[in-house]
């Protein structure tokens, strides 16, 4: 590549920005000098500890709300960024590259759109703080310390998913979530559907999708079948890691998945 494209990073449920600190300046070592995470409308560039204190502004937040806001950010740069997105962040990653934003896109352990049916029992139990309650519809729910550490510490101690969980997460838009079940039992030609992504759409950017053996949240199965909807030229690939679980992205060897996806990006960008 002649000169080296922004890159967007996009978080996920209950997480914020912050979740990106190691990425950005790995990226940035790497030569690009241009590394954005933007929070999610509500969270901006708030702290976690301010959110925690009050997060009412997450309350009724909805995913089109979230991915026109990241599609404002990407449209506001000189030339289309690279879009890497964990969890919600790889949905949202998703429906970008179909708005037709992005030179190329990575989604990490990515929800799944619309119409794509591959609920498994730990993902039901992994978002039980928020499904088993259905008055938490709009409002905006903590993850508790062990919940967090079933959905996005497993590969830890207890003790040591306590850290992560005290220093990373936040009470989220549970809205959010319950889209994301009810786009489950939507058709994937519902282009209504907040979740829905263009799986057709022929002059897509390249799309790599990436799971960890060991995740709760987006089971391997659950990546298998994201990658199944996908049709046409556009190129679309997927990448599992051993090992790795829903915290993939602060998990011990995260460079490593870093690595791969910006190797993979740029191979792909340079044809």
């Amino acid at each position: 590549m002649a000169s080296k494209p922004s890159i967007v990073l996009v978080h996920g449920l209950w997480m914020t920005p912050l979740c990106w600190e190691d990425w950005i300046t790995h990226f940035k070592a790497a030569g690009y000098s241009t590394v954005l995470a933007p929070g999610w409308p509500g969270i901006d560039s708030r702290t976690p500890e301010d959110i925690r204190l009050d997060p009412s502004a997450l309350a009724d937040l909805t995913i089109r709300q979230i991915v026109d806001h990241y599609a404002s950010i990407i449209e506001d740069l000189p030339t289309p960024p690279i879009i890497i997105g964990h969890s919600f962040g790889g949905l949202f990653t998703q429906i970008l590259l179909s708005r037709g934003l992005g030179a190329a896109g990575v989604g990490i352990s990515p929800g799944q759109p619309s119409g794509v049916i591959a609920l498994k029992p730990s993902t039901i139990k992994a978002g039980f703080g928020v499904l088993g309650h259905p008055s938490t519809y709009k409002a905006a729910v903590p993850i508790t310390e062990s919940q967090f550490h079933y959905a996005f510490g497993n590969h830890l101690s207890e003790a040591e998913s306590k850290v992560l969980w005290e220093k990373y997460s936040i009470p989220s838009a549970a809205h959010i979530l319950w889209q994301g079940l009810e786009g489950a039992f939507t058709s994937t030609g519902n282009a209504k559907s907040d979740g829905h992504v263009d799986f057709a759409k022929k002059d897509r950017a390249p799309l790599l999708i990436i799971g960890g053996t060991k995740d709760h949240v987006v089971p391997v199965e659950v990546v298998e079948a994201e990658m199944k909807h996908y049709k046409g030229p556009a190129v679309v690939e997927m990448k599992i890691f051993e090992g790795r679980s829903h915290g993939i992205v602060n998990q011990d060897g995260w460079e490593e998945v870093a690595d791969f996806a910006l190797k993979w990006v740029e191979e792909h960008i340079a044809k």
